[in-house]
């Protein structure tokens, strides 16, 4: 993520000296340069903004998918223990001795435990993977915002106000991504 912000913060800088440079060497005829500038600044605000959110997406899924393989190794641990009572009691009977009374109802218990613990399991997994799915829609947001960066940039060492507009239509698609990751 830090290579991003860099990324977005060099290209700003860069975009901004080069329109400073432009307004001051062509006295105000290129007004269009500034405004070039701002939305870049706005631009690189919201790429930020969004990577900070794409991250912690992606912080919150791992959290998840560690909590879902947590409980998921709690499930094997009472299949075993479920499995080494019974096969106690069989052990018994096999050599011809009284089985556990109690062992029927700590299998049962626990065969009700394990059922309770899968669904946890299952539903902390699909937390994660929501988790994922907006981290993903948001780091198409990033890039979509990195690429107007780049293009407004270039905009204005081109001196083509087209190229600006084609940066500010990437920005409408990453705002579509931010608001989709965010309200999602």
């Amino acid at each position: 993520m830090d290579e991003i912000e860099n990324y977005s913060e060099s290209i700003h800088e860069q975009s901004n000296e080069h329109a400073h440079h432009i307004l001051h060497e062509s006295e105000g005829k290129e007004k269009w340069v500034l405004f070039v500038a701002l939305s870049t600044a706005v631009i690189a605000v919201l790429a930020a903004i969004t990577g900070l959110l794409a991250g912690n997406h992606a912080d919150d899924a791992m959290l998840e998918q560690i909590r879902s393989s947590d409980q998921w190794a709690f499930y094997q641990a009472k299949g075993i223990k479920t499995d080494v009572l019974n096969s106690a009691n069989t052990m018994l009977i096999a050599m011809g001795k009284k089985p556990d009374s109690t062992v029927a109802a700590k299998v049962k218990a626990n065969k009700k435990e394990q059922q309770q613990i899968m669904n946890t399991a299952k539903e902390e997994k699909a937390e994660s993977d929501i988790h994922v799915m907006k981290h993903e829609i948001l780091a198409r947001g990033v890039t979509m915002f990195q690429i107007a960066i780049a293009i407004g940039a270039i905009s204005i060492i081109t001196k083509r106000k087209v190229l600006w507009l084609a940066s500010l239509g990437f920005t409408a698609v990453g705002v579509f991504f931010l608001l989709q990751g965010v309200l999602f």
